[in-house]
């Protein structure tokens, strides 16, 4: 019984102590931004309270006008001459190069990576894992193998920023119902947080594509 009950409290327990350390520790980084002014402006000099987080607020400030400057005429003028410029510069050209490409397929709006949830088969014919879709081949890739391939990434677990880039034909590949949020929690709890049925509108549950007898591969 004691045995059951220490369990129980380290269920309980153990996700809020990790979770208040990472947000502390994301929140001690963020602060470090206000070391590059000067000591009298910082806000431990003239604030009675430090509040873990306050660099968060600058931050999204410069973020957001950046952003409103660079969403006119002018303003993309600008930048494109600011991306000429640091594309001159040897060496870094190409890890920023790389780096904007990247940014520029995740979280533009018209961008397609990461967001649907597929089952593909990994690491051999006879298992499936969970994968994030990261678009389709395009230029040399498809002289080789043919337009019916989709690129995905599957992350690895718990650790979910490494994983593997495979291609693989869309014959193979099984689109779920989960959102990529809960495929994420899915390959992080190795399993055990499986997300629930989708519903129907009128109320009846709808077959997964994992349990569906007849699944329905993508594209």
């Amino acid at each position: 019984m004691i045995k059951k009950y220490l369990i129980t409290g380290l269920l309980v327990w153990v996700p809020i102590v990790i979770s208040v350390w990472v947000l502390l520790l994301l929140a001690g980084l963020l602060d470090n931004v206000f070391l590059l002014l000067p000591e009298r402006y910082q806000p431990k000099t003239w604030m009675p309270v430090n509040v873990p987080g306050l660099g968060l607020l600058p931050i999204l400030i410069i973020v957001f006008f950046t952003g409103m400057v660079a969403a006119n005429l002018a303003g993309k003028k600008l930048l494109d001459l600011w991306h000429g410029l640091l594309n001159r510069i040897p060496i870094f050209r190409s890890i920023y190069g790389g780096v904007k490409q990247i940014s520029d397929t995740l979280f533009s709006p018209e961008g397609k990576a990461f967001r649907k949830a597929v089952l593909v088969r990994y690491p051999h014919a006879g298992t499936w894992t969970v994968a994030l879709l990261t678009g389709e081949p395009q230029n040399e890739v498809t002289d080789h193998l043919g337009h019916d391939n989709v690129a995905v990434f599957v992350p690895t677990t718990p650790n979910i920023t490494a994983g593997f880039f495979l291609i693989v034909p869309n014959a193979d590949v099984i689109e779920l119902q989960m959102s990529v949020d809960e495929a994420l929690k899915y390959i992080i709890s190795m399993g055990v947080a499986e997300p629930a049925r989708p519903i129907h509108r009128n109320g009846a549950e709808m077959k997964k594509s994992g349990t569906d007898p007849n699944p329905k591969p993508l594209g």
